[in-house]
């Protein structure tokens, strides 16, 4: 670990900071979110699965989400699996859609899509009814995210490969949009450790120029009164606070305070290293890998006035 890393996140964390750091290197429960779109009784699948040797938690924020403390063999490799009954995903990654709340017959855009955990997520709570655009620039990543899209039973779906800051060009076309920006992942450490090799000073920097841009587009093809949400896996202020500011104070977005139902999480940072953010930022949602054994994320519920 770089003394920089932790001494940034000393700073950051304060007494809380040896939690944070055991966190880092506690393994990481897996997570299932069960597919309503293709499994009409949940508990009858529950009860087959645990069958099979599973044990099952209830994810507290999600009512679809279970945690996987015991399967006897990989989760990812079961019939169940494979015929889209549910899909793997850290339960952390489930609250950008919750927070978004999309609903029956909205046109939504997914600007970041791939591999489709979110999107499929979103097309469960919409009961198949509705668009959803999802996009992703790369084409290796479209892959997976058709290949999921597919396997999930999702119908109300149209896959794009673009740029995701040329939706901007659309205009006031879309009811929500969810941006689930490139970051650099920290708060995916104890699932990738390897980050904390490569992690640097500035490279948070660099991306949060990526994230700005995303967000303009965004603010551009939402309607008024419209809602996006902004979400990381990260907990680098500069990919968190910084941008949620910019989208304040240069693209006069507001920032809608969010309670999640059975989430332990933090209020946004209203400073960092002597920069006192725009009014609101506070109302953004920070999530350590100690509160609730997930991964950490930074997510923001942003209102086009």
């Amino acid at each position: 670990m770089k003394e920089s890393f932790e001494r940034k996140y000393r700073m950051l964390l304060g007494d809380e900071y040896e939690l944070f750091l055991e966190s880092l290197f506690k393994p990481l429960r897996d997570a299932i979110r069960v597919n309503t779109l293709k499994v009409t009784n949940v508990d009858a699948l529950l009860r087959r699965l645990e069958a099979k040797g599973w044990r099952l938690e209830q994810v507290p924020w999600y009512p679809h989400g279970f945690w996987v403390s015991e399967t006897g063999g990989r989760i990812g490799a079961t019939v169940e699996h494979c015929l889209g009954y549910y899909y793997v995903q850290d339960a952390a990654s489930m609250i950008p859609p919750v927070v978004l709340d999309p609903k029956p017959g909205e046109v939504i855009l997914d600007m970041c899509a791939a591999p489709g955990s979110k999107t499929t997520q979103m097309a469960q709570m919409m009961e198949n009814k509705g668009v959803i655009i999802a996009n992703d620039p790369k084409t290796k990543r479209i892959a997976a995210l058709g290949s999921n899209i597919q396997r999930c039973g999702v119908m109300n779906c149209v896959i794009t490969q673009m740029d995701g800051r040329a939706f901007g060009k659309l205009g006031p076309v879309f009811d929500k949009v969810l941006v689930d920006a490139p970051c650099t992942c920290t708060g995916t450490i104890m699932r990738s450790p390897e980050i904390l090799a490569t992690w640097g000073p500035y490279t948070a920097r660099s991306l949060s120029r990526l994230q700005k841009q995303l967000l303009r587009a965004a603010s551009r093809c939402v309607k008024k009164e419209g809602i996006i949400v902004y979400s990381v896996c990260s907990l680098e202020p500069e990919e968190g606070e910084f941008v949620v500011d910019y989208a304040v104070r240069k693209l006069g977005l507001e920032v809608e305070e969010v309670n999640v139902e059975g989430l332990k999480a933090r209020h946004g940072l209203s400073e960092w290293m002597g920069r006192r953010f725009a009014s609101g930022v506070e109302n953004s949602l920070r999530v350590y890998p100690h509160d609730n054994w997930t991964e950490g994320f930074f997510v923001a519920k942003l209102v086009k006035a």
